[in-house]
């Protein structure tokens, strides 16, 4: 029976785990497309809910390589196992919910999948686990380079729109940059469902495999889990966590609709790019960047930069803090598990 209920647990945090997720990172999706009025809130919303719902779903359908990434690569299948796995998993999970929250609550955009990879590093240390160095050092290594390049493309993408249009009556282009943020916002809110919408699916798959001691769920992840999965995520983002995406879409730089449309168009491709190689890649962290980007194509005094700071200081915080708070809460779990 307490295996039963420990499952239960771990499905119900994993869950949980989504629903936040969704909160933080609705503003990837939507920040830039209601900072520039190109949308209303509830219109970007609920396009996003429903982009990250097909996102998730079809990130399962073609091979859940995100998940397999969370679920085997950061810790060993054999580190997961017994009741020392049952203490790993909700501690790793709970650690990541209680920053998530935290950082939601102070408007900070910050990376849900890096805080779910560390607190596993810390649940992992605190057991003894064997960790896979080697795909934690790959997250690390996209904190550098996922915004790097979402900054580049967005720039870039901008410096293009201006030779294009340079002619075109600015109401004309504006009007139809604002009409096709319908599809750059869905766009971006399905590339943020397949990559983050297969963590939840990991950790549910982790504690079946746990309960049943049966790896072949990885190869056939039942759709119980990936539709609940897809539908805690997507809950989460119809809620919205709206300090964040005031600190994202009004309060970092002034945007146009133009910069809207390059902000997503940049995001969305790091985040597919990623999700294609496996690698759990922050959409805060490409998206955040993405405005930045197209804000410095005005001048670089248009980008509130110490707002900005403050911004990469949690990224960087959320490593050790949640390697910490993992450690803390699985060290205790070991006690009454």
């Amino acid at each position: 029976m307490l295996d039963e209920f420990l499952l239960v647990v771990i499905f119900t945090v994993a869950l949980g785990f989504g629903f936040t997720n969704g909160i933080n990172d609705a503003a990837n999706a939507v920040a830039a497309s209601i900072g520039c009025r190109a949308l209303s809130p509830r219109v970007a919303i609920g396009i996003a809910a429903v982009g990250n719902l097909a996102g998730c779903i079809h990130g399962a359908l073609i091979g859940a390589a995100v998940a397999k990434t969370i679920g085997k690569g950061i810790l060993t299948e054999e580190a997961v196992t017994g009741d020392l796995g049952y203490s790993i998993l909700i501690g790793a999970v709970g650690a990541a919910i209680i920053w998530t929250l935290g950082a939601t609550y102070l408007g900070l955009p910050i990376s849900v999948s890096h805080s779910l990879v560390a607190a596993l590093v810390g649940a992992g240390l605190a057991t003894g686990s064997d960790i896979g160095w080697g795909k934690f050092e790959k997250t690390l290594a996209a904190v550098v380079c996922a915004p790097l390049l979402g900054f580049i493309a967005a720039f870039l993408i901008m410096i293009i729109i201006f030779w294009l249009f340079y002619k075109v009556a600015p109401g004309r282009a504006r009007n139809l940059f604002k009409r096709s943020q319908y599809l750059t916002t869905a766009f971006l809110a399905y590339a943020h469902g397949n990559n983050d919408g297969q963590m939840p699916i990991a950790l549910m798959v982790m504690g079946l495999v746990l309960y049943t001691d049966d790896a072949g769920h990885w190869d056939s992840i039942p759709w119980g889990i990936v539709v609940a999965a897809a539908a805690s995520i997507s809950l989460g983002t119809a809620l919205g966590g709206w300090r964040v995406i005031k600190t994202v879409g009004l309060k970092m730089t002034r945007l146009e609709p133009a910069h809207g449309f390059a902000s997503n168009i940049a995001a969305a491709g790091v985040i597919e790019t990623a999700s294609q190689f496996g690698i759990p890649v922050s959409t805060t962290h490409c998206s955040v960047a993405s405005v930045m980007g197209v804000g410095a194509t005005q001048r670089l005094s248009a980008v509130r930069w110490g707002l900005t700071g403050n911004i990469a200081v949690a990224w960087v915080l959320t490593f050790p803090v949640c390697i910490g708070l993992g450690w803390i809460l699985t060290n205790l779990f070991k006690l009454v598990i």
